[in-house]
């Protein structure tokens, strides 16, 4: 989804990504890619989330990463999935979506927990773990 604008509910246009105009931005994924990733989101059993999947703060940027938060949410309260998110931005997005107490495990930390989930140590980890 693109727009000249990055504003509330600008005019919007949505496009391949080749097909992107050079005064155009893109601030959100579109329908065809909200879908597959839904389809993919079934399949899987753990899911790590760090980052919305657009402008989620300025409407309608927020389209897609509330459906598929939502798609998550739903298929870790079935138990079907495991969801686990980090991030501010991310925890945010959640938030905003109405759906951050519905994941298995969030956490405000960015940077620091794609670093542990990689298993690079942390030094307040190790401090405490000391």
């Amino acid at each position: 989804m693109v727009s000249k604008q990055f504003a509330p509910n600008p005019p919007t246009r949505t496009v391949n990504v080749h097909e992107v105009a050079a005064d155009e931005m893109i601030l959100d994924v579109g329908p065809a890619a909200v879908e597959a990733l839904a389809d993919v989101l079934k399949n899987c059993r753990t899911l790590v989330w760090n980052g919305p999947l657009g402008a989620f703060e300025t409407p309608p940027f927020d389209t897609a990463t509330v459906a598929l938060a939502k798609i998550a949410a739903a298929l870790t309260r079935e138990g079907s999935l495991v969801s686990v998110a980090g991030g501010g931005d991310t925890v945010a997005a959640l938030n905003h979506a109405g759906v951050a107490g519905d994941f298995s495990f969030v956490s405000t930390a960015g940077g620091a927990f794609l670093e542990w989930m990689e298993g690079k140590p942390l030094p307040g980890v190790d401090a405490l773990q000391r």
